[in-house]
């Protein structure tokens, strides 16, 4: 893929959050995402690619866009996988919560792992830390590899985790080996790439969360340099299913970041919605914008801080479900 790209793939989550940060903190999780999807759709069609969506919104009778197989960009060459997540934590930009991302995934057909809706078990962290990590260890053990591979002490390791019922034994076990927990509601894909990220005193990321998350952050964390394990959960013998049917034999298979996102040849992009340890949110300044978003290649090891300023249209491009333009003055 050309390097070209990277601005053309930044202004589809650029539109994405512009669109869906205009509902922060209203309460309203699903007219932000769909705000962002509807956004997020129209910008691809103005893109040079010839793009399949592989991670999107659903099936194609659960999503009117962004759905699984769905055919995007101007239809040219290259052929990419493509993996969406208009909004990476709808409750925070419906809550005004940090962390809330707009975040896309490109990769050349077939180097994207097609991961089904479901749950994955996932452990993270950044190039200090690379090849020290096991997801079938316990959490003690991975935590003394890497506070050895950063030149810590453990009681200096922070893990970050959701904070969730099903992670109670993981979080006692962070506090019993004396490392530092760092708590979070939503957004797990912010999360693992903060391992990676200098500054952000993130250092290994644990627990459960979406499966096609993990795999967006594994294409961020292939650009980083980071490392990811990852182990599928399914819950019942539909979603046990579902993992064959999407070509996978072994359910039960220890996925390494190179079965997640084959080759080097990806692109991640991300722009803030909310304020984050990352990335700043949008700003709304009148008659302008601004957003901060990071978008990087894999092949090369390039990583972009894009800042940008956005001039807004009386009337604007992407208008949230459930919400009308204010009423003209002339």
């Amino acid at each position: 893929m050309e390097r070209e790209l990277a601005l053309e793939f930044v202004r589809i989550t650029e539109a994405a959050a512009l669109a869906s940060g205009r509902l922060m903190g209203r309460g309203d999780k699903e007219g932000a995402d769909q705000a962002a999807v509807d956004a997020m759709r129209t910008v691809f069609d103005t893109v040079h690619i010839d793009g399949t969506v592989v991670i999107g919104e659903g099936e194609m009778d659960e999503a009117p866009m962004l759905y699984i197989g769905e055919k995007v960009g101007a239809g040219t060459e290259p052929k990419v996988d493509v993996a969406v997540d208009p909004v990476e934590g709808t409750n925070l930009v419906a809550k005004g919560l940090p962390n809330a991302l707009a975040v896309m995934a490109i990769a050349p057909s077939g180097c994207l792992l097609h991961a089904p809706d479901m749950y994955m078990d996932k452990i993270a962290v950044g190039p200090q830390a690379k090849g020290c990590i096991n997801l079938d260890a316990s959490i003690t053990d991975n935590l003394h590899a890497v506070a050895a591979a950063l030149d810590k002490d453990v009681q200096d390791v922070t893990a970050i985790i959701l904070d969730r019922p099903r992670h109670a034994a993981i979080i006692k076990e962070i506090r019993a080996a004396g490392a530092r927990v760092k708590l979070i509601t939503d957004g797990d894909v912010s999360a693992a790439i903060a391992t990676a990220i200098p500054n952000t005193g993130v250092d290994i990321l644990f627990g459960i969360g979406g499966a096609p998350e993990g795999v967006l952050a594994a294409a961020a964390l292939k650009c980083l340099g980071g490392d990811m394990q990852a182990r599928l959960t399914p819950d019942g013998a539909e979603e046990l299913a579902r993992i064959h049917q999407m070509g996978q034999a072994d359910a039960d298979k220890l996925l390494f970041l190179d079965d997640l996102v084959i080759g080097d040849d990806i692109f991640f992009a991300a722009t803030g919605i909310t304020d984050g340890d990352m990335l700043r949110g949008v700003r709304y300044l009148g008659k302008t914008a601004e957003t901060h978003s990071l978008v990087m290649r894999g092949i090369t090891g390039t990583i972009r801080n894009v800042y940008a300023t956005h001039i807004l249209s009386r009337k604007p491009h992407f208008v949230a479900r459930g919400t009308d333009c204010p009423p003209s003055t002339k």
